[in-house]
């Protein structure tokens, strides 16, 4: 049976038709890696450090001697893991590396002797990066949903999509709500790297001919940083305000964040007392002691809303309009908020 080589475009087309392998060390693929791959490393972490060590200081030839010694005695461990993989997902396996090098070469040749089918991602991971660099340069038109912390800005991008409408959840890709307290009930945040494999992966899937949804943000969300070419059009995109009354907004934030432990919510609270000022870092604080959820709320947003309102003051901000949402009557509100995009996006 041969070994074939796929080009990252084949594969991404027939994803679903392989079982991939990443090679790669854990290090590695914790950072980032193709969508639905399995870690099998050829080299762990600590044996892919001391390779690189002996590359740099004695060359390529002693780092593939030593190479082939650590991998010599766990083979068979190897060769049993990808033929559990084959059995059980009923797929040929496709391996690759950083660049589909040695690593993906001497993994997929060793399943190659069990007479099945076996592919090799040309070019390696280093080649979906690349692939996954090239949709954030593609021309789409982006629309930035605004609006003060608690106006449901997310729930209506999700709301967006259910109807049909291209829309890029940052938030959701990067497992932040993008605040003090944003990291709450979520999952740990993916690398940077990861956060951009996820973005791109999704902007593959869109149209650019319609427009994409996004969810203005600052440039950080949590640990994960947007990447430039995206960046540079959110800071260019139309920007539509959503305005809803500060009571319904404080009600959203009470649902939100009331049931978390309150020393958490006091320790991620003290994250912000410099930025609220003493005395009302201290008001918060015993508010919630006193679980008096409405008057710490009341207090965090007057942060937060100075903090939107300067975003708002940029130069290069378009305004594209300003829509009220009732969150008391959601169903009608989204309604009305699909005609308005209708009339002003897609004008008859």
């Amino acid at each position: 049976m041969s070994l074939r080589t796929i080009h990252i475009e084949q594969l991404i087309s027939q994803l679903h038709h392989y079982t991939i392998i990443d090679a790669r060390s854990e290090r590695e693929f914790e950072k980032g890696h193709f969508p639905f791959a399995v870690n099998v490393p050829l080299l762990d972490n600590i044996e892919r450090q001391k390779i690189g060590t002996t590359y740099k200081n004695r060359g390529r030839e002693d780092a593939v001697h030593q190479g082939l010694e650590l991998v010599g005695p766990k083979m068979h461990k190897l060769y049993e893991r990808y033929l559990e993989l084959s059995n059980i997902n009923q797929k040929p396996l496709l391996f690759y590396c950083w660049r589909g090098g040695l690593r993906s070469g001497i993994s997929s040749t060793l399943m190659q002797w069990s007479g099945r089918p076996v592919f090799r991602l040309e070019g390696g991971y280093k080649a979906y990066r690349k692939w996954i660099q090239s949709q954030f340069e593609r021309p789409f038109q982006f629309i930035s949903i605004s609006g003060n912390t608690g106006s449901g800005k997310t729930e209506i991008l999700h709301r967006l999509k259910q109807n049909g409408l291209q829309i890029l959840d940052l938030e959701g890709l990067a497992n932040h709500k993008g605040s003090a307290f944003g990291s709450l009930g979520q999952l740990p945040q993916p690398s940077t790297e990861e956060f951009e494999n996820k973005m791109g992966w999704v902007l593959s899937e869109m149209s650019e001919k319609n427009p994409v949804y996004v969810e203005s943000e600052s440039r950080t969300i949590g640990n994960c940083f947007v990447p430039q070419e995206i960046w540079d059009k959110m800071e260019s995109a139309s920007v539509l305000k959503i305005q809803v009354s500060l009571d319904q907004r404080i009600q959203r934030l009470i649902q939100e964040y009331a049931h978390f432990d309150i020393e958490l919510l006091k320790s991620r609270t003290e994250i912000l007392r410099k930025k609220l000022g003493g005395q009302h870092a201290n008001e918060a604080i015993i508010a919630l002691d006193q679980h008096n959820f409405k008057r710490w709320i009341e207090i965090v947003l007057v942060y937060y809303d100075k903090t939107y309102s300067h975003s708002q003051e940029k130069p290069n901000k378009r305004k594209f309009g300003v829509f009220t949402f009732d969150w008391n009557d959601k169903e009608h509100s989204l309604m009305k908020f699909l005609q308005f995009l209708q009339n002003n996006i897609y004008p008859n």
